[in-house]
C-alpha cells in the first residue's frame, strides 16, 4: 500500500476495504513527446525484419509516466488522496513537416478514501 502522503491509483472504480467519502472531480494529464527521424527510421526497418522497437518503447513509458504524473499532480491540488477509474488514451500525431508525435492523455476521478 502506498504511504499516506501518496494519490493511490486504480483502473477500477473503487478501492477493496476502502471506501470513497468524497469525490473530488475529474482530473487529468497530458504528456506530448517528439519521435525523432532516426527513431522513425529504426523503428521501419524493426517492421521490415521483425522485433521489438525499444526506442519507441521507452519513448511510451516515458509519456505515461508523465501523463500520469500530470494526472497525480492535479488530484492532489484537489486534496485527493486517490484517483479512481483511470484511463490512459494514446495518439499519433502528423505535423506539417512530415514527422510525427506521440500523445498519451490520462484520466480519472480523483477522490477521498478511508
Amino acid at each position: 500500500m502506498a504511504k499516506d502522503t501518496d494519490i493511490i491509483v486504480t483502473t477500477t472504480d473503487g478501492f477493496e476495504g476502502r471506501r470513497i467519502v468524497e469525490y473530488k472531480g475529474l482530473v487529468g494529464g497530458d504528456a506530448i513527446l517528439g519521435a525523432n527521424m532516426f527513431r522513425d527510421m529504426f523503428a521501419g526497418l524493426r517492421d521490415i525484419v521483425g522485433g521489438r522497437s525499444g526506442s519507441y518503447e521507452k519513448v511510451l513509458r516515458s509519456a505515461k509516466t508523465e501523463a500520469l504524473e500530470d494526472m497525480i499532480a492535479s488530484a492532489r491540488e484537489r486534496g485527493a488522496n486517490a484517483v479512481v477509474g483511470v484511463d490512459l488514451d494514446y495518439e499519433t500525431i502528423q505535423i506539417q513537416d512530415g514527422g510525427s508525435m506521440l500523445m498519451v492523455s490520462a484520466s480519472g476521478t480523483a477522490v477521498v478514501i478511508e
